[in-house]
């Protein structure tokens, strides 16, 4: 055992060793007085600013991760991406999911970040095909040492049932894998043990580096195939307080890194021990972590997990510090490392009642990203936490395609949400722009800060690439799953896919980050489960389309779907929801297309929220709108010209159940074209879209997004 001694002038506790230290395993023995025994305490804990680990995090280990020996090979030559903020389109991906189900990928590194470095498994060749599409990055679920997965693959113990032979909507396969759900080796992550360490249950070896060594090799794999790394980040909370095993801060400066409420108990909002990252030194580590992991992962990227129960200051702090990174100092260049996250306000922070807080509507202006809800629950239809979640949207049905569930309200009480979601969508497209201004349904001129989100403003922004514009993420049903649940039951699994394609099309072609769930574009689903972070491979992997699509592998979790089982069951029931091979590849297709189109204009990818106030417009938006139908023009004569092949370019979303023919004021005699991508296109449904030169008039076919070009 060796004393550390204290610095006065830092705090900082320090013990000087010998070089042959470097890769020993060690812990901190500390004592203190713990509120939580109301006596003093010591402690035998890790580190928490650990780098490397023992299997199961039970030592922390001596390590320099500027060692070239933790440097696989071609590491110096991998940079980070440097696309702009604006210009990013995301896919998420879970490491587990990603490969567990690949038999592409050899046994031995399914499951794992060797996975990726295979390039012709099915999974990197999919990746692969929508970097070309133009995806730029891949976020991450957590890879941070992770409290709640057993890390040694000998720990695992499979549900002891045959799953495959229980019927689509039988409670059986999650009562089943229920049993076994905590050493299974599967959970999404959101329980951070240490959070500038990568996680070993992830690697073939959990022991020591090479964590470290195969979490470079999957950067750099991902790199080779033209994407960016985002990481997935939780300092909000910790998996646990007190004297727990999984305690490691409050054992040693008890109760000051975890947040506490006015009668001095932990606060839990967040679902678990809170942080305290208005404290100095939580701030401290929460800057500390990034830099590291950004430095020495290559990452281009960060997702901050409920980014509101941080300050603003922190979130600040952590942008300037990025900021201060240079290529030929560090390795990156971190002015174009991207943040983003989760600004959800609530808890016992809401409405800045401790301080200014990583919100919404706090970071306009910052360039700090937000997930934009406004635009999601427009497009689905509903909120995530419904008690009936047959409550239809934009893209579901709603008013076009009614489902027959009184929840949904009258026709004429359905038209008039319809319409008003359209607002909302039509500033989401804006990159959800505060100060944007348009015709509402009401006929009234009012900017994105004045249309309502449930009492709340939908736009907030204070420019495009603050916007991450999604229509689903790992939380909640996935796409698939949610138009399950919302649209008509004898609706065909073709113009399901459409519907799919055209929720899609909103994040594709709007302005700043747009964000896809992996596998949704291949009509991805999780069998309706809402909540799948623990609920095992079964419900989670991404399968082969032999396999189907995820759809009827029985009733999803009880505990948090329980609720929803008397919707659930007939509908995983029907064999037709199954989506096959074909329908799974002609809309990823269709996305791809998108994707394409996307990237094929400047005028898509707007910087700054003056141009897009001057480019983009809605011209029939206002109470004459069809309802179903949003129509979207982005003008390159409106300026100094950015797209010197288009002087415009139109966009038509039509949900509707039938084709839709709109005039568009100043296109009578125009020279306008379906796009390219477009008119190349396989799907025979699209390339009926027309233009009538004669009258300006588009016409678009059912459950389409069409694109026109003028010359």
């Amino acid at each position: 055992m060796l004393g550390m001694r204290r610095e006065d002038a830092t705090g900082i506790w320090r013990v000087t060793g010998r070089p042959s230290w470097m890769g020993r395993y060690y812990r901190l023995r500390v004592t203190a007085y713990q509120p939580a025994t109301g006596r003093v305490e010591t402690a035998s804990v890790t580190d928490p600013y650990s780098v490397s680990l023992s299997a199961n995090s039970v030592f922390s280990q001596i390590v320099d991760l500027a060692d070239p020996a933790l440097a696989p090979p071609g590491w110096s030559a991998v940079r980070a991406s440097t696309v702009d903020q604006a210009q990013i389109q995301v896919h998420e991906v879970s490491v587990r999911d990603f490969s567990i189900a690949d038999t592409t990928v050899p046994a031995e590194h399914r499951g794992t970040y060797l996975a990726f470095t295979h390039p012709d498994s099915d999974g990197m060749r999919r990746l692969r095909d929508l970097a070309a599409a133009q995806v730029t990055h891949v976020q991450l679920l957590p890879v941070f040492d992770i409290a709640t997965i057993p890390e040694l693959r000998s720990q695992h113990q499979a549900p002891p049932c045959d799953l495959a032979s229980l019927p689509p909507d039988s409670p059986a396969q999650q009562a089943c894998i229920a049993q076994t759900r905590d050493v299974d080796g599967y959970n999404w992550g959101y329980d951070p043990l240490h959070p500038t360490a990568v996680e070993g249950s992830y690697a073939t070896d959990p022991n020591g580096t090479p964590r470290i060594v195969q979490f470079r090799q999957l950067v750099a794999a991902l790199h080779a195939a033209g994407l960016g790394v985002v990481m997935d980040v939780v300092y909000n909370h910790t998996p646990a307080a007190g004297v727990h095993r999984h305690s490691i801060l409050d054992q040693i400066v008890p109760g000051y890194y975890q947040r506490l409420l006015d009668d001095g108990t932990l606060a839990t909002s967040t679902c678990c021990a809170n942080t305290a990252p208005e404290h100095a030194m939580m701030g401290k580590l929460v800057v500390d972590s990034v830099v590291t992991l950004a430095k020495h992962y290559r990452l281009s990227g960060f997702r901050f997990d409920l980014m509101g129960h941080h300050p603003k200051a922190n979130l600040l702090a952590v942008r300037a510090a990025l900021d201060r990174l240079t290529l030929a100092r560090d390795g990156v260049n971190g002015k174009k490392i991207a943040i983003w996250g989760e600004g959800w306000n609530f808890g016992e922070i809401a409405d800045d009642a401790r301080f200014p807080q990583a919100t919404q509507a706090n970071l306009a202006g910052t360039g700090i990203g937000t997930f934009n809800d406004r635009l999601r629950d427009a497009v689905r239809g509903g909120g995530p936490f419904d008690s009936n979640p047959r409550v239809q949207g934009f893209a579901s049905g709603l008013h076009t395609d009614p489902n027959g569930d009184p929840v949904n309200g009258t026709a004429g009480e359905q038209r008039t949400r319809l319409l008003h979601q359209q607002d909302i969508i039509q500033v989401g497209l804006t990159g959800n722009l505060a100060g944007y201004a348009f015709t509402d349904a009401s006929g009234r001129t009012v900017t994105g800060a004045q249309v309502d989100y449930n009492g709340a403003p939908a736009g907030y922004t204070g420019s495009p690439g603050e916007a991450v514009t999604y229509v689903d993420a790992h939380d909640n049903e996935i796409l698939y799953d949610a138009l399950a649940y919302k649209l008509p039951r004898h609706t065909s699994p073709a113009d399901r896919a459409r519907m799919q394609v055209l929720a899609l099309a909103t994040t594709a072609l709007s302005q700043g980050v747009g964000f896809v769930t992996a596998g949704s574009d291949r009509l991805r689903s999780k069998s309706l489960d809402g909540n799948s972070y623990n609920s095992g491979d079964w419900f989670n992997a991404m399968l082969p389309c032999e396999q189907g699509n995820g759809f009827g592998r029985g009733l999803p979790q009880e505990a948090d779907n329980g609720p929803r089982w008397p919707y659930a069951k007939p509908l995983l029931a029907d064999p037709a929801l199954v989506a096959d091979c074909a329908t799974m590849a002609a809309t990823s297709r269709r996305y791809a297309e998108l994707l394409r189109i996307g990237t094929s204009s400047p005028l898509f990818n707007l910087a700054s929220a003056a141009e897009v106030r001057r480019r983009v417009s809605f011209p029939l938006s206002g109470p004459a709108a069809i309802p179903g139908t949003i129509t979207m023009v982005l003008d390159d004569t409106a300026g100094p010209r950015l797209d010197r092949a288009h002087r415009s370019i139109v966009v038509v979303f039509n949900a509707r159940p039938e084709a839709v023919a709109q005039a568009v004021p100043g296109y009578t005699a125009a020279d306008v074209v379906l796009h390219p991508v477009l008119a190349a296109s396989d799907d025979p449904v699209v390339r009926t879209a027309s233009f009538a030169t004669a009258t300006g008039t588009f016409t678009v076919p059912a459950r389409t997004v069409a694109v026109f070009v003028q010359a």
